[in-house]
């Protein structure tokens, strides 16, 4: 099932009509972390948590708690975010 997306002229009217205009809640992998290295990441890529692109650059990353664990693959994770940082796609 599709979200549909209704304008702030249709939400009044339903309103009006006394209809309730839900908004679908994020999934879960739609929200940026609230984790320092997640943030740290982005401002890396030149990003920030609100931009639009900011989970989808987060889910393609290997995972956070591997970069926590894993000194080399961090090392390994830098020339793609300087890539993205330039405007390129890594």
């Amino acid at each position: 099932m599709s979200a549909v997306a209704w304008d702030p002229w249709q939400r009044e009217v339903l309103e009006a009509l006394g209809h309730r205009v839900y908004a679908r809640a994020p999934r879960p992998g739609d929200v940026v972390p609230e984790d320092p290295l997640a943030h740290a990441l982005l401002r890396a890529a030149g990003r920030t948590p609100s931009d639009a692109d900011a989970a989808a650059l987060l889910r393609e990353l290997p995972p956070l708690a591997a970069l926590r664990a894993d000194p080399a693959a961090k090392r390994a994770l830098w020339p793609r975010l300087r890539a993205l940082r330039r405007g390129g796609a890594a």
